[in-house]
């Protein structure tokens, strides 16, 4: 592989957006990414929820918010690498190299971690057989709501998610019920209202216990948490929303000062490693804020000042893109 101006670790909005910064300053740049398609956790977790924090939409599909960030993202053409885990950041000469886990070797002069909250997976039921459902009737989140039109659907959890999931479905599938342990929620109170007003039955001190179905699930057996006593109930479509483990994975290895599962960085993005950057979420400073909106300005930031120290003569502010030649 060539020697790189700038690495951003992941392919989430706001390392979406550094790529097209570092770009639209002349860097060459390359996107790494363990997952198999760029847009982050807005296409890999919530793709048909709305996000409406996001400085000029009043609302917007995540979704199609990712599809904008990956077009804006990749119109200065940087290289990018998928499904792919960087495991090791070695120095060297001009910088450093980074060692993917299958063993690809990617040489860079700065490197930005825009890794979110790092390598995420869904927390499962723990039940027999529920890998073998995965797909088949069985998710962690909503990709599609096509796939759930007609369908009798259960949302197990008690949090924003399950219960968003839920409003979002109503009209969708067959029917809806909410599947939780306890009779109490962490979902916003008012959100709890609005789904009890559709009239969606909640199935409370409940747990499911076994998954049913030849090829494709087709009921699930519940189990009351206090008596023990235990009810089979037709399902085809079990939304699992119980939460997501991440971890920074190999990253924490790299001697990076970090703050439990982020790093630290000054005002200007900088980690402790000379040319190495964090922005957005798996990041940590004083005053953080973890949103969409702000990460975008960190991931500028980062860039311009990576900008300086490959090529000292060059400003830090490069002025106005409204201004600029490449969008004449």
């Amino acid at each position: 592989m060539d020697r790189v101006d700038l690495t951003i670790i992941g392919g989430g909005p706001v390392g979406l957006f550094a790529a097209f910064y570092a770009g639209m300053r002349g860097m060459s740049v390359r996107i790494v990414d363990s997952l198999a398609e760029l847009g982050g956790q807005l296409v890999a977790l919530y793709p048909e929820k709305y996000v409406f924090d996001m400085p000029g939409f009043p609302k917007v599909l995540a979704r199609d918010l990712a599809n904008s960030l990956i077009e804006q993202g990749t119109q200065f053409g940087p290289e990018v690498v998928l499904s792919q885990t960087a495991e090791r950041l070695d120095s060297d000469e001009e910088g450093y190299t980074i060692v993917t886990r299958s063993g690809l070797h990617l040489p860079t002069r700065t490197v930005v971690i825009s890794a979110g909250a790092g390598a995420f997976s869904p927390t499962k039921l723990g039940v027999e057989r529920e890998d073998d459902f995965v797909g088949q009737g069985v998710s962690y989140g909503v990709k599609a709501k096509a796939d759930f039109a007609g369908k009798r659907c259960l949302i197990v959890g008690g949090g924003d998610s399950a219960f968003d999931w839920a409003l979002n479905l109503h009209n969708v599938a067959e029917s809806i019920s909410i599947v939780h342990r306890r009779d109490q929620f962490r979902a916003h109170e008012e959100t709890v209202k609005e789904v009890a007003g559709l009239g969606v039955p909640f199935r409370l001190w409940k747990v499911v216990k076994a998954l049913h179905g030849e090829g494709r699930l087709t009921s699930v057996t519940l189990e009351d948490t206090r008596s023990k006593e235990t009810e089979e109930i037709a399902c085809e479509a079990l939304v699992v929303n119980i939460g997501f483990k991440s971890s920074l994975g190999p990253i924490k290895e790299w001697g990076l000062e970090l703050n439990r599962n982020q790093i630290l960085v000054d005002h200007l993005g900088r980690t402790n490693r000379p040319g190495v950057f964090a922005v957005g979420d798996v990041c940590d400073f004083d005053g953080k804020l973890k949103l969409i909106a702000t990460g975008v300005g960190e991931a500028a930031t980062a860039v311009c000042v990576a900008k300086t120290m490959i090529d000292p003569g060059a400003k830090l502010f490069p002025g106005h893109s409204s201004d600029m030649e490449q969008f004449a």
